[in-house]
């Protein structure tokens, strides 16, 4: 594992690290965040998972989390999207391949070979933050739009893994909208009952924890009708009494000047529960 970056930020540190990962067959990159509490003891984690065609650049850069990381003293860990390199399968269509792994394990060729983001995510890159910084062992997961899809799967699918989960704009129904459909057919097949392990509507039903979740999602978002859907992780939930806080943020749309208005709220929210 190399640092390639390291940037002073609200008196912690902003770095970015590349290692080989053995799950995924390629080089890979995460940011991570270390509030200036971690030099001194083992604090809590937060995984970001970004959306379509991100690298871990864009929240490091754009989503003001370090200052809440900083006060509410998480690390905060955000690794890129997909398997990247020569030799890695891609498509040129924006919302298939590199930069949009979707966080699922690919079963089909040619994209088995290294598109097993569901593993890294749950597996190897949690192993690997315990074992090289001061962490703790309390984990919290967040995302955006397929982020977001990835940390509401990732936490349903491991009961008592997450002390934490919240999510901006995500596709909470991938089965049902276009987004998904396309990337779980090329990355699964076409037998739709293995699309619903990745599903968080269909997870919740059968979820064996009821961890909170904290959603939120602008009401000028241009994807909200065809992609995103939330009445439908809404009506899911309230089949279930699974709790959630679904925020409708008028006027605000896909993007990360909607996800930095609102990352304090959701620090917050991971803050309480991974300290309480």
């Amino acid at each position: 594992m190399e640092r390639v970056e390291h940037h002073a930020c609200f008196d912690g540190w902003q770095d970015v690290y590349q290692h080989e990962s053995a799950v995924l067959g390629c080089t890979m990159k995460f940011g991570i965040y270390l509030p200036p509490q971690a030099q001194q003891r083992k604090v809590p984690v937060l995984c970001w998972l970004s959306g379509l065609t991100c690298t871990e650049q864009n929240f490091i850069t754009k989503a003001a989390v370090q200052r809440y990381a900083s006060e509410h003293v998480i690390i905060v860990v955000a690794p890129d999207t997909s398997p990247r390199g020569e030799g890695v399968a891609d498509d040129p269509a924006y919302d298939l391949g590199q930069g949009a792994g979707f966080y699922v394990n690919a079963t089909q060729t040619p994209w088995a070979a290294h598109y097993r983001m569901y593993d890294y995510v749950v597996q190897e890159l949690p192993d690997l933050i315990e074992t090289n910084f001061p962490a703790n062992g309390d984990r919290g997961i967040s995302g955006h739009s397929m982020g977001g899809h990835g940390a509401l799967v990732v936490a349903l699918r491991n009961p008592g893994r997450y002390r934490s989960v919240s999510a901006f704009s995500p596709i909470v129904a991938p089965t049902q909208v276009p987004w998904g459909q396309r990337a779980f057919e090329a990355y699964l097949g076409t037998d739709r009952e293995t699309w619903k392990h990745y599903d968080t509507v269909d997870l919740i039903r059968a979820a064996k924890e009821r961890v909170p979740l904290l959603v939120d999602q602008g009401l000028n978002d241009e994807f909200l009708e065809t992609q995103l859907r939330p009445e439908l992780l809404r009506n899911a939930c309230d089949e279930v009494n699974h709790p959630l806080t679904l925020n409708l943020r008028a006027g605000y749309d896909h993007s990360y000047y909607f996800i930095a208005s609102f990352m304090g709220e959701h620090i917050a929210h991971h803050a309480s529960a991974l300290k309480g």
